[in-house]
């Protein structure tokens, strides 16, 4: 039986997947209750292509909603660049959906089943014993015994420390809320997803199911620490954004820190492997972090139609390391250059954004989008 290590987004999506399979598994997850950290998510192309495999993607299409251009601006709702993404739903015959985490988690919850799930345990240590199974040690004083585990256990990756020791985060010293309120937004922004840039700060929304609205605000670190009250530090963004934000409850407004993982050379040893953000965690600047998660699984699916568990585990890393690299990295870029605060070099930047041809977002849309071979 393979362990699970994490009810998330990369876990549920894999235990969906070795149920489809009929592989034997148990989910482990540290909370008492599975509830969503986050406000909205989108799930681009490349995931709901792996959902549809899975036979979830309409289940997820009804709950979310479309997505059909990305659009750039400055803080003042100027439009700076936009990417038609038609071409793409057109090709894979699916679209980039926006939902709210708790629909989400809930399709997915139900398509694997409480009876697979164990919460309240946190995974304490991970050992490898001589007879080729590992003992799984919980908080709660529990242990454990499997032959496979699979570490979905997100950025702070106990498995992963289990592992292959420590490995430090990059930390981008950015500051993000996030956050949903109900909101009657124009049918302008109807299947838009909006980033807007400013010097040092960004803000992106996008409509949800009804008329719910999803927004996000970043800033740099060092404009947090001196000011860290949200309404001061929005006072530059249009004024649709910001009543957006002041009308959101503090309790429906999330705050984090912005880091990313460095690559490590390989996800898996023996017969424990290593998924999403345990994996690769990625800045969010390309919205790919938990589609990332998602291919994870879906290449782990399809090794497992070819070869053992052993073998599908060991085969992983090599398949998915080029992409995932690219993505990590451009992520990173891209967050760089959206955080830029010297007026004369974000001035720049926005004209060279208003200029660059579509097919290059386009080729990069492209590569994000199409699911690797085995």
């Amino acid at each position: 039986m393979i362990a699970i290590i994490g009810a998330g987004i990369a876990g549920l999506t894999m235990a969906i997947a070795l149920k489809r399979a009929n592989i034997p598994f148990v989910v482990y997850e540290s909370t008492k209750e599975i509830k969503p950290v986050g406000a909205g998510i989108a799930i681009a192309n490349n995931a709901m292509q792996v959902y549809r495999h899975l036979g979830v993607s309409d289940l997820l299409s009804e709950k979310g909603t479309r997505i059909s251009t990305v659009m750039l601006s400055d803080m003042d709702l100027n439009v700076l660049t936009k990417s038609d993404l038609a071409p793409f739903e057109d090709k894979y015959q699916l679209a980039n959906i926006a939902i709210h985490r708790s629909d989400l988690h809930k399709v997915l919850v139900d398509e694997v089943g409480m009876k697979h799930i164990l919460l309240n345990k946190r995974l304490a240590h991970l050992e490898k014993n001589s007879d080729a199974q590992y003992t799984l040690s919980f908080t709660d004083g529990s242990t454990t015994t499997h032959e496979y585990v699979i570490g979905a256990d997100g950025i702070h990756s106990q498995v992963r420390s289990g592992l292959f020791g420590h490995y430090p985060l990059r930390d981008a010293r950015q500051v993000c809320w996030r956050g949903v309120l109900d909101y009657d937004l124009s049918d302008d922004y109807n299947n838009i997803a909006l980033e807007g840039w400013g010097r040092g700060e960004r803000f992106g929304f996008v409509k949800l199911e009804g008329r719910q609205v999803y927004w996000y605000f970043l800033v740099n670190e060092h404009k947090y620490l001196k000011h860290k009250e949200l309404t001061a530090l929005i006072q530059d963004c249009n004024p649709l954004v910001r009543d957006m934000i002041v009308q959101t409850a503090d309790d429906d407004i999330y705050l984090n820190k912005i880091y990313d993982l460095p690559l490590i050379k390989e996800w898996s040893k023996g017969r424990v492997c290593l998924i999403g953000d345990a994996a690769h965690a990625t800045t969010p600047n390309l919205g790919q972090g938990a589609c990332q998660a998602i291919e994870d699984v879906y290449i782990i699916s399809e090794l497992l139609e070819k070869y053992s568990i052993e073998e599908s585990f060991q085969r992983f890393t090599s398949i998915r390391r080029k992409k995932v690299s690219q993505i990590v990295r451009d992520s990173w870029r891209m967050g760089q250059v959206a955080q830029l605060s010297n007026p004369l070099i974000t001035s720049v930047r926005n004209l060279a954004f208003r200029l660059a041809p579509s097919f290059l977002k386009d080729k990069q849309i492209s590569m994000m989008f199409e699911l690797q071979k085995v």
